[in-house]
């Protein structure tokens, strides 16, 4: 599929270069059970469950951090010792516990190649409403440049992550084409953005109705020529 008019591509990651829900869900366990061999009244009365519905009820207590998921899983984790009676020095211990498994990353099979090949011939970013590093997970090579929303100051799909990344990418939104598997975060609010589009749909989903269709459909990176 030709659609490389662009003079710069744009990538979202979660879901879009690896699935994300077994990383966050491994990433999860490994840290209670960091916490439970390390400090064990943190987690007394807490699992993994909790302790996402302990981070929920911090993202609606700070609604103008919610974008900022280092900050809130931080904080999160800071109540916890808090509660617990205990010094929160640990906390950055714990962070980068969890951290370091959420960066563990296993991109679909046709990712590497496909940027490899893309990266010769245009500037490659990467704009993610995540946390993930791209350096920590082996991909920071093939990019120009990576925004997240934490960094930005606001999620996909807010138009002024997208003008960030044109104006840090220096070039007109026109002239980018933003790759994701969100149709919402992604591809409308990259197209309201005044972005070329195309919706990665791995898994032959439906488009919701409501939206406007996408400029392109692809099942994989290998179809973007």
């Amino acid at each position: 599929m030709t659609m490389i008019a662009a003079r710069v591509l744009s990538f979202d990651l979660d879901d879009t270069l690896w699935p994300v829900a077994p990383v966050i869900a491994a990433a999860e366990n490994e840290l209670l059970g960091w916490l439970r061999e390390h400090h064990p009244r943190v987690v007394a009365h807490h699992d993994v469950e909790s302790m996402r519905a302990l981070r929920a009820s911090v993202a609606a207590r700070f609604p103008e951090r919610c974008h900022d998921l280092t900050f809130l899983r931080l904080e999160a984790l800071a109540e916890q010792f808090r509660a617990a009676g205990c010094e929160e020095s640990p906390v950055a211990q714990a962070f980068e516990v969890f951290y370091a498994a959420r960066n563990r990353v296993s991109c679909y099979a046709e990712v590497r190649p496909a940027l490899a090949r893309l990266a010769a011939s245009h500037p490659l970013f990467a704009l993610s409403n995540g946390n993930a590093d791209l350096g920590r997970c082996g991909l920071a090579a093939y990019f120009d440049g990576h925004l997240s929303a934490g960094t930005v100051g606001a999620a996909k799909p807010d138009g002024r992550i997208f003008a960030a990344l044109a104006a840090h990418a220096g070039v007109a939104a026109g002239e980018i084409l933003h790759v994701g598997d969100d149709p919402v975060t992604d591809v409308d609010g990259a197209r309201r953005a005044g972005m070329r589009t195309a919706w990665l749909n791995r898994d032959g989903r439906e488009w919701p109705s409501h939206l406007a269709p996408p400029a392109w459909v692809i099942s994989s990176l290998e179809e973007i020529r």
